[in-house]
């Protein structure tokens, strides 16, 4: 399968600017304010592939030079079990992860490969440079998955305590190297020994969420929902960790009423955090752009808490021009919460009633719709997209024989960054 690479130009959200994408931009040198950049696609009716080409169905709005084998794009449907459970008419489900008869054959059961081979084929295919990563678990595996399966060098660093999230259908090619953090560090300290790897030239830098990539390789999940339904959703339900997903759900929304056949609308976006990882929440509670101050140490204590340890990151791109308190605040929309015990309940009720399993975090979003329904914040007949960010996970396992990863290298994020450096580029020897 090949595609032609997808004509774009960036963007400067804080400027308006506009340019031509040099190679691998996470941001605009000539911004004196922090700001994201975005993709500027230059066909602005999206032309849908078939399923074929997995997720490069929506290669028109991806800036990837090419297409990697392998993907799978979302796959939307409209809810019967969940729907009549929360006494919804019009509820359609975007389910990214492992559900067969669905059509969804990501078999890292996460939606994090949407972004993964978005990232990866933004690469062009001689690039020299070793990408790096940092995740607190579904992102590790995607990347990792993906790369090994396309022969793409990487690093990937995550908190050791995230480990368990490295399991794979098979073991993984040799160009994939997992360096982790020690017990007791979070995905925070995964973040910045990333960065530390990265001072090196022969390391490249994955980006996170300034990698436009990445955040509309996210936004598969409403290009997925608008083909399906027809429409614009009227409201939009994600757990959030970074927002980055629901940041990127924003932007595929204004392309689409750029487009002009799908509706003029914004969709409500009421993305959710677990009980007591918080910091978007208690911000946004207090219509505070800039995220509250707290004691790290306690901040990681409680992101330790957490069911859906995916949700767990200190540094979200919330504060910054374009990030997730723009996105909430342009479309009138709220952030709900949701604890430990509500979300396993939510799990629980959404494998009896819709037929599969759920991660953590799609538990989340559920209790999430169940309370902002229950409150007003949406009304019962109103076209409602929940994005289940993963699942099928407990089938996968129960089908296929899995293998667990182990960490090619455990190092402290305060060690030099030398030694840092030196001992990974000694992995790839």
């Amino acid at each position: 399968m090949e595609i032609k690479p997808t004509e774009y130009t960036l963007q400067t959200v804080a400027t308006g600017r506009n340019y031509p994408d040099s190679g691998w931009l996470l941001g605009d040198k000539e911004c004196s304010s922090p700001s994201l950049i975005r993709a500027v696609y230059a066909k602005k009716q999206i032309e849908f592939k078939d399923n074929s080409f997995g997720l490069y169905k929506f290669a028109d709005w991806l800036p990837v030079q090419r297409a990697l084998e392998g993907s799978c794009a979302p796959v939307t449907y409209k809810s019967e079990g969940l729907a009549k459970e929360l006494g919804l008419t019009n509820l359609y489900i975007t389910f990214s992860g492992y559900w067969p008869e669905k059509g969804a054959t990501m078999y890292t059961c996460s939606f994090k490969e949407t972004e993964a081979y978005s990232v990866c084929a933004r690469l062009p295919k001689d690039e020299k440079k070793i990408l790096v990563v940092a995740s607190a678990g579904n992102t590790a595996r995607a990347f990792a998955q993906v790369c090994s399966d396309n022969n793409i060098p990487i690093v990937i660093a995550v908190p050791f305590e995230n480990m368990g999230a490295l399991w794979f259908k098979k073991p993984l090619n040799k160009c994939v190297k997992i360096i982790c953090t020690p017990a007791g560090t979070d995905y925070f300290d995964a973040i910045q020994l990333g960065a530390k790897v990265c001072e090196s030239p022969a390391f490249l830098e994955e980006g996170g969420a300034k990698n436009v990539a990445r955040r509309d390789g996210m936004g598969t999940t409403v290009l997925s929902a608008v083909e399906h339904i027809g429409r614009i959703p009227d409201s939009y339900f994600q757990a959030i960790g970074s927002g980055t997903g629901t940041i990127a759900a924003w932007e595929a929304n204004m392309r689409f009423i750029e487009d002009g056949r799908f509706g003029n609308h914004l969709m409500k976006l009421i993305p959710s955090q677990n009980i007591p990882f918080t910091p978007m929440y208690d911000a946004w509670k207090q219509d505070s752009r800039a995220l509250l101050q707290y004691d790290e140490e306690d901040a990681v204590k409680r992101a330790l808490e957490i069911d859906a340890k995916v949700l767990s990151n200190r540094r979200p791109p919330y504060s910054l021009a374009g990030g997730l308190y723009d996105a909430v605040k342009a479309t009138g929309g709220d952030i709900e919460l949701a604890t430990n015990e509500e979300l396993r309940e939510a799990c629980q009720l959404f494998e009896k009633v819709e037929g599969n399993d759920v991660h953590p975090a799609a538990g989340v979003a559920i209790v999430s719709l169940k309370k902002a329904l229950a409150s007003g914040k949406i009304s019962k007949d109103e076209v409602v997209m929940l994005n289940i960010t993963g699942g099928g996970e407990k089938r996968f396992k129960r089908e296929f024989k899995y293998v667990q990863a182990e960490p090619d290298l455990v190092i402290s994020s305060t060690e030099d960054s030398a030694v840092i450096i030196e001992k990974v580029l000694n992995l790839f020897k």
